[in-house]
């Protein structure tokens, strides 16, 4: 049925195609773009962010779209449409990463920086299927990058200061750039203690030691030619989850690429980049600085990924196509080794990721068919091949004791579509669309092996015999702008079935000492999720906006259960003032009590919240060099809160003041 649907998705793309090519039509339209998270050095950044220097984190939190989990003050997990990391991507310039850590302590976008970056993509449901298999979207972080057109050397210092976590910031950015050659580099320190939440209460075990270093570099072989090269080494220690049992000693990410260009003018062909890239993360969790430890434990993982892409962009008549190929090999592997307290007992051993290994095969097809200078048509296709191997004989062999008739071979067939229909006249414009996806289950879904989740007390089994989890999506945006005022809402609806969660087995033993008990990844008939948001943008003055975002969720499981990290409604409301050299702003955050929340899944009732922050910022000129002073107050009356997707209720920071400064020349 699946292969048959997609033949016939195939024919339909090609009819279009072919009938569209008998008569031209103006491919000059308005296509509403994916929302875009500006992050970089940009125009007059400094003056529009509140925080320059902030994390990525706090930056992907300005998304309608995004919400983060947070265990502590350092590397929060983005939820997209209310889906965690196994349902999402999350990539580098399109390059596919895997963190090392079984209780995703690494989200990929723990191992960049805010001045490498330039911004983030953020794209719902299939749309985000370029770069592989996923159900709730994709997020691509896209590195800063030099042009030609400003020659010569360009330094940046920065260097800042919270003092909620006594936290300080120190980096620099230089590039040089000559007619036939480019290349930037990137520094950026920062360290932590701990933080202390509302009404002054310390959180133990939540400072962080992080050092980030990049470089890229291109050049140009010809007017449409170049060749480029990319490194980012990025090293964490001595970081503290005081929402988990344990720590981390080390997360070490190193990042390369290498990239061919090609950019044609006046021919079909738009352009065309191949890249192939590599990277390495290693993870250690700790817990020898923990009080009371019943048993020691080392748990290390690493995550090694091969991959390639090559991405095609062109116009033919009215279609504006895309087409990409990928590929990329993984091999993730994690170990845990208990001390006994008594010297004299064995040492205990067991891989927790068994060296699975994964290969992925691609093809993506994008087709934006323009009818009029309004209206457009998006079609989108997948067809991808997943296999995953485990490598150890040793995990083979424990995973066996629950599934005597695993194979060590698991072979999938992945296949995704979608349409999407916009419009935009005199200010209005809508968008609807449909489609479906799959994907395979994620390494600690189908080889996880006795991995203790701190947030509902139960020790994880894989399952290697779970089926593909498929969505069903459909979306509609209705959005006006005019002269001063524009408005935006947005619906996203996601029926997911074979909807993979962590089901109790009575019948066997915990191995973590307290646990309530075992799961088994299994597979519910299905669960449904509905994201709503509503974005709005006032220039009351010409020096003065005002801007409001409004977002409620809402999922459940087949069981009626109240699925997990689902966000109550939210709201934000700010007043941004930008004149000369100086710029403002004042906001307020917040949610409503979270009364839907999940028991079945470790979640209990979330109180409401609301805090105000505040900042100002001034730019002047040294001698032909620029500085920019950036000074604020977060959550400026202290109070004491925690959110819906706070890690086992973990609370948040309390009052922090904020120094950010920059100097360039």
């Amino acid at each position: 049925m699946k292969k048959t649907t997609f033949l016939l998705l195939l024919s339909f793309f090609s009819t279009i195609t072919f009938f569209a090519q008998q008569k031209q039509k103006d491919s000059i339209v308005a296509k509403p773009l994916n929302e875009v998270i500006v992050i970089g050095k940009k125009t007059k950044l400094y003056q529009k962010q509140s925080k320059p220097l902030a994390t990525i984190d706090e930056y992907l939190q300005q998304s309608s779209k995004v919400e983060m989990i947070k265990r502590g003050g350092y590397a929060w997990e983005p939820i997209l449409n209310s889906m965690a990391t196994e349902r999402t991507l999350v990539t580098i310039d399109g390059m596919r990463i895997f963190g090392a850590c079984t209780d995703k302590m690494d989200p990929i976008t723990s191992y960049v920086e805010v001045s490498n970056l330039a911004e983030a993509t953020v794209v719902s449901g299939q749309e985000g299927g370029c770069h592989g298999a996923t159900i709730g979207g994709a997020i691509d972080l896209k590195k800063n990058q030099s042009n030609f057109s400003n020659l010569g050397w360009n330094t940046n210092l920065n260097a800042g200061y919270e003092s909620n976590s006594n936290q300080k910031i120190i980096g620099s950015a230089v590039s040089f750039v000559d007619k036939s050659f480019y290349i930037d580099t990137d520094f950026m320190f920062r360290k932590a203690a701990n933080y202390f939440a509302g009404n002054n209460k310390e959180i133990q075990f939540s400072q962080f030691q992080k050092l980030n270093i990049s470089a890229s570099s291109g050049v140009r072989l010809d007017a449409d030619k170049m060749v480029k090269a990319s490194v980012i080494y990025d090293k964490a220690t001595d970081v503290g989850y005081p929402a988990l049992p344990m720590d981390v000693s080390l997360a070490k990410a190193l990042i390369t690429s290498l990239s061919y260009e090609y950019a044609p003018t006046g021919v079909t062909l738009q352009s065309w980049e191949s890249k192939l890239y590599y990277n390495t993360i290693t993870h250690t969790m700790d817990d020898t600085k923990r009080p009371e430890v019943p048993i020691h434990m080392d748990m290390p993982g690493w995550s090694d990924t091969y991959g390639m892409y090559s991405k095609a962009k062109g116009i033919f008549g009215a279609h504006h196509f895309t087409a990409d190929v990928s590929s990329f090999y993984n091999r993730s592997v994690a170990e845990m080794t208990m001390y006994p307290n008594d010297p004299n007992e064995n040492l205990m051993f067991m891989y927790t990721w068994p060296d699975v290994r994964t290969l992925y095969y691609g093809l993506f097809l994008e087709d934006n068919l323009v009818f009029n200078a309004n209206s457009s048509l998006l079609f989108t296709a997948s067809l991808a091949g997943h296999t995953n191997k485990v490598a150890s004989q040793f995990g083979l062999e424990s995973l066996q004791i629950f599934y005597p008739k695993m194979d060590a071979v698991n072979k999938r067939i992945l296949g995704s579509f979608s349409s999407k229909y916009s419009y935009a006249k005199n200010g209005f414009e809508y968008g609807l669309g449909f489609g479906f996806g799959e994907r395979a289950p994620a390494v600690s879904e189908g080889y996880g092996f006795y991995l203790f989740n701190s947030f509902d007390g139960y020790d994880y089994i894989g399952n290697p015999n779970l089926a593909n989890e498929q969505s069903l999506e459909s979306s509609l945006s209705f959005g006006y702008s005019k002269s001063k005022w524009s408005s935006k809402v947005s619906a996203t609806f996601f029926h997911v079935s074979n909807y993979i969660v962590g089901v109790p087995d009575a019948k066997l033993i915990p191995m973590t000492i307290g646990a309530n008990g075992v799961k088994i990844y299994k597979a519910l008939d299905y669960a449904t999720i509905f994201n709503i948001d509503l974005n709005l943008e006032y220039q009351i003055l010409e020096s003065l906006q005002w801007q409001s975002q409004l977002v409620y969720a809402y999922g459940k499981d087949s069981n009626n259960r109240n699925l997990p990290f689902i966000s109550p409604f939210s709201y934000s409301s700010a007043f941004n003032y930008l004149k000369n050299r100086v710029s403002a702003s004042i906001a307020i955050v917040g949610n409503a009590t979270q009364s839907q929340f999940s028991p079945y899944y470790g979640e209990n009732e979330t109180p409401d919240y609301a805090i105000i922050n505040t900042s100002v910022g001034y730019s002047f000129y040294v001698e032909k060099n620029k500085w920019n002073v950036r000074a604020g107050v977060e959550n400026v009356f202290d109070t004491y809160y925690s959110t819906f997707s706070s890690w086992n209720n973990i609370p948040s920071q309390g009052r922090n003041f904020v120094l950010n400064l920059n100097f360039g020349f």
